[in-house]
């Protein structure tokens, strides 16, 4: 089976569901989005958050993915950087539990966290990073021999902002013959970094993963036409617009993908299974409809728990599922 690398900020997140968005309004954060705090803001949410109950996961949008490609039963790495302390020590034992290689690095600083806070009928997600010794992560820490064995290589767009970093990764992975992929991780992300994603994108990305804002601050258009303007610049872009499913397109290929059915609580973590999903499945060499037909069954456990993590049972279900799928779409296809 063909194996895939991430690379991503290793944050522990602190998940919280709120009754309403007075604590969004107290640190002044908008809501959908994703925004860094320093170490004082970032303990005083904390502090704040424990009074409606919190839960720890170890996670980021790479290390998510990669968690659950290895759940899929790809052999999977992935590189972060943490403090040498007990965040940090949860984070690798717990992608180590998952069958992840994880090869991390550590810095001076503390492990960095996520708060994340879950409000609204939607389950809408707004985020209040401390980033700790991810930030410390550099393009020195890489070497040439992370990337070889690996057939992906899957990018946390959050990383961009550490462009040389990026840039680095992105040759050595190019250089090691990977098909590369990037979740663009939010909009105020594309925005801020427009021309350097514009450039990555067109020299070395293979597969993009976009949702509806993060396309349209990459193109300024409305997701049918962004599709179009983002499939000129790569192989494969997807584009997620939310609970009414997913567009796929490859050259003159299209397919839109309807939403699996679920009962969401929390979508937390459904971007970053999507891709997990989809990943899997053109790992296999399936057809792209069924591509991301994967992803949505895959997307559909983890909006129904809370935070990233999918329990047992919705795992046996989702595979059960994704074998049925297989089966249908492709006879020849024998069961690996």
């Amino acid at each position: 089976m063909k194996s895939i690398l991430g690379i991503g900020n290793a944050l522990t997140d602190i998940l919280a569901v709120l009754p309403d968005d007075t604590l969004l309004r107290k640190f002044h954060l908008p809501l959908g989005s994703m925004q860094h705090v320093d170490m004082e803001t970032g303990d005083r949410i904390w502090e704040d958050l424990k009074h409606y109950g919190v839960k720890y996961v170890p996670g980021g949008s790479a290390a998510n993915t990669i968690t659950c490609t290895a759940i899929f039963g790809m052999p999977s790495g992935y590189v972060g950087k943490i403090g040498n302390d007990d965040l940090g020590n949860l984070f690798k034992s717990s992608m180590e539990q998952f069958g992840v290689k994880a090869q991390m690095l550590y810095g001076t600083k503390s492990s960095g966290r996520c708060m994340v806070f879950i409000t609204g009928a939607n389950a809408e997600r707004t985020f209040a990073d401390y980033m700790g010794a991810t930030l410390e992560m550099g393009p020195d820490d890489l070497d040439p021999s992370f990337f070889e064995g690996y057939d992906y290589f899957h990018i946390e767009g959050y990383l961009v902002q550490n462009q040389e970093l990026i840039s680095k990764a992105a040759r050595l992975a190019k250089a090691a013959g990977c098909t590369i992929s990037i979740d663009m991780a939010s909009y105020n992300v594309v925005e801020s970094n427009n021309t350097f994603f514009h450039n990555l994108v067109e020299n070395y990305v293979d597969i993009v993963f976009a949702n509806e804002t993060e396309a349209k601050a990459f193109t300024k258009k409305e997701p049918q036409e962004a599709i179009v303007e983002l499939a000129n610049l790569c192989q494969i872009a997807v584009v997620k617009v939310g609970k009414a499913g997913s567009m796929i397109k490859s050259g003159n290929e299209y397919h839109f993908i309807e939403p699996w059915p679920a009962k969401p609580i929390d979508a937390t973590g459904a971007g970053d299974t999507y891709a997990a999903g989809f990943l899997y499945a053109h790992s296999l060499g399936l057809p792209l409809k069924v591509c991301g037909e994967i992803g949505s069954i895959i997307a559909a456990k983890v909006v129904e728990v809370i935070g990233t993590k999918i329990d047992i049972p919705r795992w046996r279900d989702a595979k059960e599922e994704i074998r049925a799928l297989i089966a249908a779409n492709t006879p020849a296809y024998t069961d690996r």
